[in-house]
């Protein structure tokens, strides 16, 4: 998942550059949006981890 997130911010920059500012903002957001998913389910991962640790 991040490397589909780091894929649409090189999208939005390459976009960017070019001056397609809409599809630039619409990369973005997508890359926006699936990092935060990355980093929640990342933190869920590291608790479940510490969790399943701590028991017998």
């Amino acid at each position: 998942m991040l490397y589909w997130a780091v894929t649409f911010f090189i999208i939005a920059i390459i976009a960017a550059v070019f001056g397609f500012g809409g599809i630039a903002s619409a990369s973005a957001g997508v890359a926006q949006i699936l990092f935060v998913i990355f980093i929640v389910l990342f933190i869920i991962a590291m608790v479940m981890r510490v969790v399943k640790g701590r028991s017998p």
